[in-house]
């Protein structure tokens, strides 16, 4: 049997990985930046002060120390798939498809989920605010979205001078369900596009997504992605202003072995490197459902396994002590 054409695979995986409703298209964009799986880039310094009028001369100058940093990709990796005839495969694109399906939608979702936690604020702070919702009581136990508690959201945004240019709401499906009982004539197409274009409301573009970040109800601080399920877990909405977010992708590669002899077939897998972080810690926010109903992100976080930080370093030591 002759090999499979990877790169035909590889192609067809990463086409069109971020569709026109995933956030992940509002953000910017720093692949250009990516060498080898890592981005050096530098973390901008002090801005400039203004003066209005001035009288004053010569005017100060101050440098700027950019702080020079270094960032690596995260690795995802699939489960291995088993294809049985994968020469048929090669030329039969609905069949390539069918294959292809479930490593993508899975790879588009845990990478949205890391996203979308990365871009949720830590806690509360005049540049990253995180609310609760104040609504009645949902039949889950928690407190509903209101109007009024995106307005403050927005006020918040305002209150930091985040710029009006750009800022989008990623709204969880409960708490677009919240806005809808509110008013259905009003919200029920609110995460529909016009023209290409998600809608506005408050300012924000709105947008729509289930994997968004677990809070701690207690203390509305958000809890690790690899963190294991509490009672006293609750999800959110977050927000972001388009310019203060960033994605990066790296290489896309495709692990096969062809002619296996116990499998009478081709095991296949993928992997892909990627990081969304918030730039600067600024011009985020958050929404957190007050209560503790209505967590729905178990059953993807049941299907993906992160190494611990201390996993890693035992990892590193155990290859830096081989190189020795």
């Amino acid at each position: 049997m002759g090999t499979l054409n990877k790169q035909i695979w590889v192609n067809h995986l990463s086409g069109n990985f971020y569709p026109d409703s995933s956030f992940l298209k509002h953000v910017r964009d720093f692949s250009t930046l990516v060498d080898n799986d890592v981005i050096n880039m530098a973390e901008a310094g002090v801005d400039p002060n203004v003066y209005i009028n001035n009288t004053t001369y010569p005017i100060k100058t101050a440098q700027r120390i950019d702080k020079p940093i270094s960032i690596e990709l995260d690795l995802f990796e699939t489960e291995n798939t088993l294809i049985r005839k994968p020469e048929v495969l090669e030329f039969a694109y609905d069949q390539m498809e069918s294959v292809l399906m479930g490593h993508r939608n899975q790879l588009r979702a845990v990478t949205a989920a890391k996203a979308a936690h990365a871009f949720a604020p830590q806690k509360d702070t005049d540049f990253t605010p995180v609310i609760a919702t104040s609504g009645e009581q949902a039949a889950d136990g928690r407190k509903r979205l209101t109007i009024e508690d995106i307005l403050h959201l927005k006020e918040r945004f305002d209150n930091a001078n985040i710029p009006q240019e750009g800022r989008f709401l990623v709204l969880h499906p409960k708490h677009l369900s919240d806005l809808i009982l509110f008013d259905v004539k009003a919200f029920k197409d609110i995460t529909d596009f016009v023209n290409g274009q998600p809608q506005r409301f408050a300012g924000f573009s709105i947008l729509q997504t289930s994997v968004t970040a677990i809070y701690n109800n207690t203390t509305k601080e958000k809890v690790a992605f690899s963190a294991e399920k509490t009672n006293t877990d609750t999800f959110c909405s977050f927000a972001f202003q388009k310019d203060e977010v960033m994605k990066a992708d790296g290489q896309v590669h495709m692990y096969a072995r062809l002619d296996d002899p116990e499998e009478r077939g081709a095991i296949v897998g993928f992997d892909k490197r990627f990081i969304a972080l918030p730039i600067r810690n600024k011009g985020v926010g958050a929404i957190v459902s007050e209560g503790t109903g209505g967590v729905s992100y178990y059953a993807m976080k049941s299907q993906v396994t992160v190494k611990k930080e201390s996993e890693i370093n035992a990892a590193h030591a155990v290859v830096e002590s081989e190189t020795e």
